[in-house]
Order: C-alpha cells, then sequence, then structure tokens
C-alpha cells in the first residue's frame, strides 16, 4: 500500500536538494497562486475575444433577433473562455470549446476562438504531452480547412470571409502548440531532473543505512566473538584454580585466566580505538585473523581436550583466513560452553586448491541445545561474506558436528546460507 507523502517531507526533500530559486518576481508569484493565473488568463481571452466575436450587422434581421445573436455569441464566447479555469487538470476542455467557437464562426463570419485556440493548445502542450498537442493541432486543422471548403463549394460563406477564418485559426493554432510544445518540454525535462535527483537522495539514504546497518551486525559478530570466548576460558580456569587443591596449578590457572582476560581487553581497546577514529577508513571493525592454534592451545590450557589437525596447505585471502579464525573460535567455545564433559574437541582443517573446510567435532553435549543464538546468526553471516557454507548439527554417538566450506579466494558463486542447528 502505498503512503502518501506529506507536504512537509516534499519540503525537506527540497531543501536537502539545494534547488535554485525560481528566477522572476512575476513567475514564483504565478507559481504559488495558479487559480488567480487562470483566473486572469480567462479575463484576458474573455476581452480579446469579445470584439471579433461580434456578428456583422445585417439590415435585413430584425433589432430583436440582431440583439439576441448578440447576446447569444457573448454568452457562447464567455462559456468558452471560462473553461480555461480547468486547462491544467483538463485541457482538452478549452480545446473542444476554441474548435465549437471556431466552428460557429465560419458560419457568422466572426473569430472570437481564435485567442481561445492559440491558449488552448499551449495548455494541452505543457500538461499534456506534446505528442498530443500536435495530434489536436493536426485535428483541428484539417478540421477548419475542410469545414471552410466545404462551405465555400456550397455558397454558405464568402470565399474571402472563410479562407481567412480557417487560415487565422490553423496560424494561431500553429503557434501557440509550438510555444506550448518548447515550454512543455522544458518543464517536463527539469520535473524528471528533479524527480532522479530525489531518487538519488533516497538511495543515499538508504545505502548508507544499510552500509551502518552491515558494519554495526560485523562489530556485533567481533564482540561476540571476543567475549564470548575469552569469559568461557576464563570462567573454566576459574573454576579448575578454585577445584584444585595444588597451589602451583591454581597459580598457573590464574595466571592463564589473567593472560587471556588481558588479550580480550586488548582486543577490545583495538576494536574501539578503531571506532573512534573518525579519520579511519572502513572497515571499522579489526580484520586481524585469528590462529586456529591459538584458540586450541586457550582451550587446552582451560583443561579441555582440544586438538588441531591440519590437512594440506594454501594460499587464502585475509577475509577467509579472518573467518577460519572467528569460525573455529565460535565452534570450541561452544564445544566449552555446553560439552564441560566432553572427552574430544577435535578441530580439522582441510586445504585443497579451491575449498578450506572447517570440522569440528565434540562428544558430551549437556541440556538443551538451542538454534536461535548470536552466535549462531554469526556463523552463517560470517561464511556467507566470503561465499562459503556452514552447517552445525548433531551426530551419531551424543557428538555435534560442526562443518564449513569456504572458498580459498572468497570469490567462488553466490552464498547458499544453509538451515542451521547451533549448539550455542
Amino acid at each position: 500500500m502505498s503512503r502518501t507523502r506529506s507536504r512537509s517531507d516534499s519540503i525537506r526533500e527540497d531543501e536537502e536538494l539545494r534547488l535554485p530559486r525560481a528566477p522572476g518576481l512575476f513567475r514564483r508569484f504565478w507559481a504559488r497562486h495558479p487559480l488567480f493565473a487562470d483566473i486572469l488568463l480567462a479575463l484576458i481571452c474573455l476581452f480579446l475575444s469579445l470584439a471579433p466575436a461580434a456578428p456583422y450587422p445585417d439590415p435585413s434581421l430584425p433589432e430583436g433577433t440582431y440583439i439576441a445573436l448578440n447576446i447569444a455569441t457573448v454568452a457562447m464566447v464567455a462559456i468558452g473562455c471560462s473553461t480555461l479555469l480547468w486547462r491544467r487538470r483538463a485541457p482538452l476542455g478549452p480545446f473542444l470549446a476554441a474548435v465549437i467557437l471556431g466552428t460557429v464562426g465560419l458560419f457568422t463570419g466572426m473569430s472570437g476562438g481564435i485567442v481561445l485556440l492559440l491558449v488552448a493548445c499551449y495548455g494541452v502542450a505543457v500538461y499534456r504531452s506534446a505528442r498530443l498537442a500536435w495530434i489536436c493541432y493536426g485535428i483541428g486543422a484539417a478540421w477548419f480547412l475542410g469545414f471552410t471548403t466545404v462551405l465555400m463549394l456550397t455558397g454558405a460563406t464568402v470565399l474571402q470571409v472563410g479562407l481567412d477564418t480557417a487560415l487565422s485559426y490553423v496560424a494561431l493554432g500553429l503557434i501557440g502548440t509550438l510555444v506550448g510544445v518548447n515550454v512543455g518540454d522544458r518543464k517536463r525535462y527539469l520535473l524528471a531532473i528533479i524527480d532522479r535527483s530525489r531518487q538519488l537522495l533516497i538511495e543515499r539514504d538508504q545505502q548508507a543505512q544499510l552500509a551502518a546497518a552491515s558494519e554495526r551486525a560485523r562489530i556485533a559478530r567481533e564482540m561476540h566473538d571476543i567475549v564470548s570466548h575469552s569469559l568461557t576460558v576464563i570462567v573454566a580456569l576459574s573454576e579448575g584454580a578454585a577445584a584444585t587443591p595444588d597451589r602451583e596449578q591454581a597459580r598457573k590457572a590464574a595466571a592463564s585466566a589473567a593472560d587471556t582476560a588481558r588479550g580480550a581487553l586488548t582486543e577490545m581497546r583495538s576494536m574501539l580505538g578503531v571506532l573512534r577514529d573518525d579519520e579511519s577508513p572502513l572497515p571499522l571493525a579489526p580484520m586481524q585473523p585469528v590462529p586456529a592454534r591459538d584458540t586450541v592451545e586457550t582451550a587446552q590450557r582451560a583443561g579441555y581436550p582440544a586438538t588441531l589437525t591440519v590437512v594440506g596447505q594454501a594460499e587464502v585471502s585475509p577475509a577467509v583466513a579472518h573467518a577460519i579464525g572467528r569460525i573455529v573460535q565460535e565452534g570450541v567455545t561452544n564445544a566449552m560452553r555446553h560439552a564441560p564433559t566432553a572427552k574430544t574437541i577435535a578441530v580439522r582443517l582441510e586445504y585443497t586448491t579451491e575449498t578450506v573446510t572447517i570440522e569440528i567435532v565434540n562428544d558430551g553435549v549437556t541440556g538443551e541445545v538451542g538454534s536461535d543464538g548470536f552466535g549462531v546468526r554469526g556463523l552463517s553471516e560470517r561464511a556467507a561474506h566470503v561465499h562459503g557454507t556452514v552447517r552445525s548439527a548433531p551426530a551419531d554417538g551424543g557428538r555435534w558436528v560442526l562443518r564449513a566450506v569456504l572458498p580459498t579466494s572468497g570469490s567462488t558463486p553466490a552464498a547458499r546460507r544453509e538451515t542451521m542447528e547451533d549448539d550455542g
């Protein structure tokens, strides 16, 4: 359902477009008061049409008939000129009125519709289209010339009078059409430019909003990965330190927790520093890849049976390297959080010339596993960003498998986002 644009919205858009002020005091006045302009034009047209519309004196006519003929003529001209009040909404009305007055003038010898025809042809060209204006003019010219020829052949009108009247209508109609086509085309061209400028302004704002939303989502993913992984490791180390009677082991666990917290703070400061720097180029979020080995070693220090297997070797783009690191980090964090009794957390990276396959398998999942967490969306978005796929689902034997396939270059055909079920 279309929404009606308010006048205030249009004013704000025009101010944003910084449109130049229309030249000329009188032009701006007529633009602000169209009804007054139409009334004035109708009165001027009526004044200029009354004298030519007067019937020729005919001594053979009774005085009463002559007066009635004058009154009827003035009434017809007045009614015809009054149609100019609707020339903007219905420009064909004045044109039809001018043709009718011209047809009557061919019988009576008057030319009261000439000025009206001039204005009517102009109005059709300006307020409708140049094509319709030429069609109307062609029909009107053919009608006047053809009807005049018939009247002259039948002797209904004098040759000179008929020719003068018909040619006057044809000539002034042509002038009105030419001027109207020129003005109308210029007006429509300017309106098209202004409308296109408005569309570009709207598209610019939409692109800015989309870019801001995309950047917020990316920053949110980075924040989630940093905070979630670091806090999970810190909780595990703290619980281990509290549970062990060995003071040396507790000291090492506390030191590891402190190192993990300092690392998270460093990453957070780096991200916030980039965000606060107005001169820093996009992308705003830091793109340093997180090595999968560091993630596995951190889990091992926290007491989890994490292992890393790397098969093959290939050059990958920075975006793909970053995605690999974050996917491994999120998968290991989910295993640590939801499988505290896991006996295996196996991370496998398999490199080929075209793709990188990431597979994280763990057991010991406890409780209900959700599929609507922020980490789920983050994994899917990271894979889709580099045109890859990711799938997380339970497997046989009480295991949970996270599998992602990413292109080495990040430029394969469009990503295919699969339905995901994740344990975090």
